[in-house]
Parts: C-alpha cells; structure tokens; sequence
C-alpha cells in the first residue's frame, strides 16, 4: 500500500504530508506516504491525494504543466478506480468548472461549479477562514467515527456548488449551507483542511487509507 500526494506547486504540502504520516503511524496501516510531481508515480501508488491552496485557475495551470498528470489523474482515478482525495482546490478541482477570476474547466468528475460565497448576513466575512461545526447530509466510509457538530478547519473564499444533491454528504452553516465535503464512488473532496482540523482531519485521513471502495 502507498499513497502519492500530488506536489504540483499549490503549497502546504510538507503539513499534508505530516498528517498523513501520523495517520499512518497512529492507525497501523503502515503505507508509504510520496509527495511527487512525476505522473508515473501514481501507477504505483493505491490511494491518491490532491492538495490546494490558492486560486482554482492557477492550482490547474500548476496541474497541467506537469507532464502526463492531468491524464493519470484520469486513468488512474476513473478508468482504474484508485480511492482518491481532493482537499481544498483539489477538492474543487474534481468540479466540472470554476468562476474564480473567469470560467475555467475542471476535471468534471463530480457534477458542479464552483461560485463565490455569498453568505447570507453582513456579519460574515469572505474569506470562510476558521473552525466550523460540520453537518452531515448521509452516510460516508471517509466519516466513520465523526460525528456531526464536530469542528474543521476552513480558508476559501469559492465553494462547491454541487449539481446532484447526494455527491454533497456533509456542509457547513455559513450564511447559508456550504458544501465541506463531496463524494461518489471511489472519489472524495474536503473543502476543509483535514491536516489542520486536529482529531477530526486525522480521523477522516485514517479512514481515507482503510478505504477500499
């Protein structure tokens, strides 16, 4: 068992990395964890993580200019059904496209967009940065042993707007409900930062590396 986390130049990779080193640690699975930017690493890995932090045009401009990545991701994720992860903009990169500064294609593999917030209330700032109490829409493998009211750590400013109701299995209330996590098949994206959200971000990585949808 190996997990490859993509290094495509959106940063906090070293902390992503960590937290999935301790899961690991901590859960007795015992995987090799690899950050890599090569796209022929993902054919050796089992599961596979897609971090991001910053805008989604240039997050996907940093993906494609990795040679073969965009097309791994594909291959490798849909055609070969590896559990994958997407946190954050990786989260909202697996979008079928996002508005943040202009239109720009995603990866479509969960029907969506992703929009500015627009939360309802003038006491609320954008960018959503902080704890929030996640809320649960149905079950899910990856939230196992969470349970709803539990706090994870958030900074965005576009959410996931999701086409099909079932693919958002948790959100949070900010103004009006956000999507916090989407998911279908083998696939699953957290809008929050799991390597930041404490018992409940390694709790939800620990299930990530027993999952085997």
């Amino acid at each position: 068992m190996s997990v490859a986390i993509v290094d495509y130049g959106s940063g906090n990779l070293r902390s992503a990395a960590k937290a999935f080193e301790r899961a690991a640690g901590e859960s007795g699975l015992g995987p090799a964890i690899e950050v890599t930017d090569d796209a022929k690493r993902l054919s050796r890995a089992s599961h596979i993580v897609l971090p991001g932090v910053g805008a989604f045009a240039d997050c996907k401009r940093g993906l494609t200019a990795l040679p073969g990545m965009w097309e791994a991701l594909n291959r490798e994720v849909i055609d070969n059904a590896k559990p994958f992860l997407g946190i954050c903009v990786g989260m909202q990169l697996m979008a079928t496209r996002g508005l943040e500064h202009g239109a720009e294609d995603g990866l479509a593999w969960i029907a969506g967009e992703v929009a500015p917030i627009e939360p309802k209330g003038s006491d609320l700032k954008v960018p959503h940065m902080g704890w929030n109490d996640l809320a649960f829409e149905g079950g899910h493998a990856l939230l196992a042993g969470i349970s709803p009211g539990e706090h994870a750590y958030f900074v965005h400013s576009y959410h996931f707007v999701c086409g099909r109701a079932a693919e958002r299995v948790a959100w949070v209330d900010y103004g009006g409900r956000l999507a916090a996590m989407v998911a279908r098949d083998n696939i699953a994206g957290t809008q929050f930062h799991p390597e930041k959200s404490q018992r409940t971000g390694l709790k939800l990585i620990s299930n990530f590396l027993r999952w085997r949808p």
